[in-house]
């Protein structure tokens, strides 16, 4: 069986082509008016939006700067800063220390 690997989110007309960036942000521009959204949609709300999800579902903060494309961990770590679930899952390493003495 042959398998095809994708590296591209949007495939163009051929599966060795890419959208531009400019038809990208065209197709979100009219799929948003089309839906009603009235806030604005560009490519970089897509990618920030991708990796927050990923971030809250536990991927690590390195897997997402790969994946991303991004060649400086301090550009993925912006993620950090606007995920509350991720900030709220870490447990406190000195509760189990008080909890355990009592």
């Amino acid at each position: 069986m042959n398998s095809i690997i994708i590296a591209w989110l949007f495939e163009g007309q051929t599966s060795r082509h890419t959208y531009s960036s400019s038809s990208i942000s065209k197709i979100l521009k009219e799929a948003s008016l089309k839906a009603g959204i009235r806030k604005l949609v560009i490519p970089q709300i897509l990618c920030h939006s991708f990796a927050t999800h990923l971030l809250e579902q536990g991927t690590d903060l390195r897997n997402i700067q790969e994946l991303l494309g991004y060649g400086s961990s301090k550009t993925t770590e912006i993620y950090s800063h606007v995920s509350n679930r991720y900030i709220e899952g870490i447990k406190n390493a000195l509760d189990g220390v008080f909890n355990d003495s009592t």
